[in-house]
């Protein structure tokens, strides 16, 4: 993917020389050969936490690491402070969340003299529990995950739910423990956490050296030096680094040096070396510790992105084939956005390029439609800046505007047909029915439902007795709402308003038990916009009853339905 020519507050070459640029093709090489180079040069991944574990300061210190920006931020959403460049929406910034997930890509190298240069396209997530769907989403479009622990808090609901995301997606993880300054618990406690409660065997890279709150530098495991850090002002710049051997570390550091050495050594006497191929196939979890905050350990979260996760591969299509990424241009859309600007009254979808090389101004199929589709307009964004793209690659994620018949798990390919299958929606467990008193309103109010849904922001319930002026809104958590009637005022000038509803279950049905469901108290069945018939409870103990007293009724859960 094509990065910015020039881009305000940009040092983008890991010397600080200029912008970063990709590595032009030599003359001699094939149009094949020259894909399957940008193809290993390219990590695509996402940062999985619980809400405040430090996932948007993370994001912001890897960008600074890689010189994408030349000072950071600090954490959003405190009182004087400048929110993190990855968030852009009013509710964001005024409540220190992330409620929307952006796209940033950016060249590195582990070295100045590194023959490669490698593109990292990092794909940011919400935060909050209340958006885990839009996470889940995105988790589809990456090869690898960042699953960021606070040293602290240990594993948390969230981290632990978008953690069976990836397995069920087949997604290797890489832990991240984060806020080692900061008291917390031991290493070894959080590693025995680990690997009791999500049955991955943690194997440690970066060893800290110093408690928790009390944090000097990291232990390189593989080669037994000690890479010790100095603090900045605010955490504001890279915390330079001093490599130091062992015996010198020993020297500095004393007693925790040594408790370092021992606690690590423990775990690889015990069999918890890393092992690729065991990553790979999701048993074990490379570990390093850090302070996000502090810039502690970034470089080392980014080489081991670089050394350990996977480049980009093929994906099976809804026939049971193969894409492979040398085969002809083909993506997947995962998300789609409107409101990021207001100066911009445009709708973005973003796309993963699966396979093939993406050139701008291409005509493409919409598989589901079968329909052409220009990309002339094709951007990256991150935050509120954007950069118009050229041509991507596989693993690289790009905004298409105005893309108004794409929905999130659409396909798009050229030449060979293909078609991904399409991404499941999340089980709701909060109901609205959504009103505007002004009728004069009313053509406004039907816009803005049919966009929110279409972005997959809510999802969107219809029957016959409510009827279209009244539709209900089912979302993971209330804070959708929040969103909705936020959007609808801001975009659309609609004053709307929630009234809630006493339903807690959504499970999938179909015509034929429709009826006696309707029949039910406590029970009201509904039409999806994609058509699907979904029954609400009141309930889990009147589901309960139903399910015994006519087991030959349809109610199906739906995905990360849980325990309901």
């Amino acid at each position: 993917m094509s990065t910015p020519s020039s881009t305000p507050d940009v040092d983008a070459t890991l010397d600080g020389s200029g912008p970063a640029t990709l590595d032009e093709p030599g003359p001699s090489k094939s149009p094949a050969k020259e894909l399957e180079t940008e193809v290993a040069r390219r990590r695509t991944f996402a940062v999985i936490s619980h809400p405040d574990a430090g996932k948007s300061t993370l994001t912001e210190a890897l960008a600074l690491h890689a010189r994408v920006i030349s000072e950071a931020g600090a954490i959003h959403g405190k009182a004087g402070r400048r929110s993190t460049v990855s968030d852009w929406m009013e509710m964001e910034k005024a409540r220190g969340i992330s409620v929307s997930s952006t796209a940033l890509q950016f060249n590195y190298q582990t070295s100045p003299d590194a023959e490669i240069t490698n593109v990292i396209n990092l794909v940011d997530t919400p935060g909050h529990a209340d958006f885990s769907e839009d996470t889940y989403r995105v988790l589809t479009a990456v090869d690898a995950a960042v699953m960021l622990i606070d040293a602290a808090k240990g594993l948390e609901p969230q981290t632990l739910k978008l953690f069976q995301v990836c397995r069920q997606f087949g997604i290797p993880v890489i832990t991240v423990i984060n806020k080692w300054d900061r008291p917390g618990q031991s290493p070894l406690e959080l590693f025995d956490e680990i690997e009791s409660r999500i049955g991955l065997t943690p194997t440690p890279l970066y060893w800290p050296v110093g408690i928790a709150g009390d944090f000097r530098g990291l232990l390189d495991v593989q080669d037994g030096s000690y890479i010790r850090f100095t603090r900045t002002a605010g955490g504001a710049t890279i915390a330079p680094e001093e490599f130091m051997s062992a015996e010198a570390a020993a020297e500095r550091e004393g007693v925790d040096w040594d408790t370092a050495v021992e606690e690590s050594d423990l775990l690889i006497s015990s069999g918890q070396q890393h092992d690729q191929e065991m990553f790979l196939a999701g048993q074990t979890s490379p570990v390093i510790f850090g302070s996000a905050m502090l810039n502690f350990g970034v470089r080392q979260i980014l080489d081991t992105l670089v050394a350990l996760a996977p480049s980009p591969g093929p994906r099976d299509d809804v026939s049971g084939g193969v894409r492979e990424v040398t085969d002809p241009f083909s993506a997947v859309v995962f998300k789609v956005q409107a409101g990021m600007d207001t100066a911009h009254r445009d709708r973005l979808a973003f796309m993963r390029v699966v396979s093939g090389v993406f050139e701008r101004g291409m005509v493409v199929t919409h598989s589901q439609t079968k329909k052409p589709f220009t990309t002339k307009y094709a951007l990256t964004v991150f935050g509120r800046d954007r950069t118009t793209v050229e041509n991507a690659y596989p693993g690289d994620i790009v905004g298409l505007v105005n893309a108004t018949a794409l929905a999130p798990g659409h396909t798009l390919y050229t030449d060979k047909k293909v078609e991904f299958p399409p991404i499941p929606s999340f089980a709701p467990e909060h109901f609205s029915a959504l009103r505007v008193d002004s009728a004069d309103k009313y053509k406004k109010f039907r816009r803005a439902v049919e966009q929110l849904d279409s972005e997959g922001v809510v999802q969107v319930l219809r029957n016959d007795i409510r009827g279209d002026a009244s539709p209900v809104l089912a979302a993971v958590g209330p804070m959708q709402f929040e969103v909705v009637t936020a959007r609808m005022k801001t975009e659309f000038g609609v004053d709307a308003r929630m009234e809630p509803l006493g339903y807690s279950l959504a499970r999938r049905t179909d015509a034929a038990s429709a009826v006696e469901l309707g029949r039910q108290r406590g029970v009201e069945v509904f039409t999806r916009t994609d058509g699907a018939l979904l029954a609400l409870v009141s309930d889990k103990w009147r589901l309960q009853y139903i399910q015994k007293e006519m087991p030959e009724l349809t109610l199906e859960p739906l995905v990360a339905a849980g325990d309901q």
